[in-house]
């Protein structure tokens, strides 16, 4: 069983120390919830698991602006203050956490293209709210941006769709491309009328040359597995109408019912369908490669049987 036919999962305390403290939704126990639903059903002996792995300024500077990756190492020092407007607290180190999420992702692009692995998926990962001048929303630097800017500039590659499950619309990812045709963008997300950031209607599809490139699903409060599965096929319609050469996959938990701080009722099936159907237009579309992130999620039990579910339906 080589590697190049493996799913790489990325665990460690790297990743790990992307967190906000005990008393914060984006707490220190996330990843090891994870890391123990992953062991005790035996997937770490079916997958590669790797080291995180920390990037420099230069490569989070792909999405970010100069000036806010400064302010971000300047209060990584004194750990005072917040990031953004009251969610996304300071901490001592959060620069190097922060780094240390994007340069995994990055990592895992580099092992998809390289051959080296054919899937990947990293637990702490998927910050989908960062935009290019500042934190959102729990996420600092915004991973899932930093990954689509170096496919398309550092590999050169044409088109790039990114699909989000995640309870929460990821508005940095969505603004952050909205004119760019070459990224796909597929969210389904708990109508922004109810639910943080308040944005990705269904009229949001893209501006200018990008129009009709990218597709918002919002769902109404308490949307269950079904209401996913009648949805998801629009997802699948868009992908085949512009065929990426690269997918990523934001798949957070906190779509799933019981989570505190969102109304979606998804089971952990909804993340294994959109997981299991990816990786099939991957083989057909792109040569397998598709990458996986963690994304939200703020119920330990919905963290262990989400993430589970997606790395089984990536082996």
């Amino acid at each position: 069983m080589t590697e190049q036919s493996q799913a790489c999962v990325y665990l460690g305390e790297g990743l790990a120390s992307y967190n906000f403290g005990a008393n914060h939704p984006f707490g220190p126990a996330r990843h090891d919830a994870f890391k123990r639903a992953f062991e005790e059903q035996g997937l770490h002996r079916r997958c590669v698991v790797r080291e995180p792995v920390k990037t420099d300024s230069d490569h989070i500077q792909r999405f970010h602006t100069k000036d806010y990756i400064q302010r971000v190492r300047d209060q990584s020092v004194t750990g005072v203050g917040y990031l953004d407007y009251g969610d996304t607290p300071a901490f001592q180190g959060v620069y190097d956490a922060a780094a240390t999420v994007v340069g995994t992702v990055l990592d895992g692009v580099e092992k998809i293209v390289a051959g080296h692995c054919s899937r990947v998926f990293v637990p702490i990962a998927g910050l989908h709210h960062a935009r290019r001048d500042s934190a959102a929303g729990f996420c600092v630097f915004n991973d899932c941006g930093v990954a689509i800017e170096t496919l398309l500039d550092q590999y050169g590659l044409r088109t790039v769709a990114y699909v989000d499950i995640d309870a929460h619309h990821g508005d940095g990812v969505y603004y952050g491309f909205d004119d760019n045709p070459a990224v796909i963008f597929a969210d389904l997300h708990q109508d922004g009328r109810t639910l943080y950031p308040g944005t990705g209607s269904a009229q949001e599809t893209g501006r200018g040359a990008a129009r009709g490139t990218k597709l918002n699903l919002p769902m109404p409060p308490g949307a269950d597995d079904p209401q996913f599965m009648a949805a998801w096929p629009q997802v699948e319609a868009l992908l085949k109408n512009h065929p990426p050469e690269f997918i990523l996959l934001q798949c957070g938990a906190d779509s799933i019912a019981g989570d505190p701080i969102t109304a979606m009722r998804y089971t952990a099936a909804s993340h294994a369908h959109a997981a299991r159907r990816l990786r099939k237009l991957a083989n057909e579309m792109c040569d397998g490669r598709l990458l996986a992130m963690g994304g939200g999620g703020y119920n330990l039990g919905n963290i262990a049987a989400g993430w589970s579910a997606v790395v089984e339906a990536l082996l």
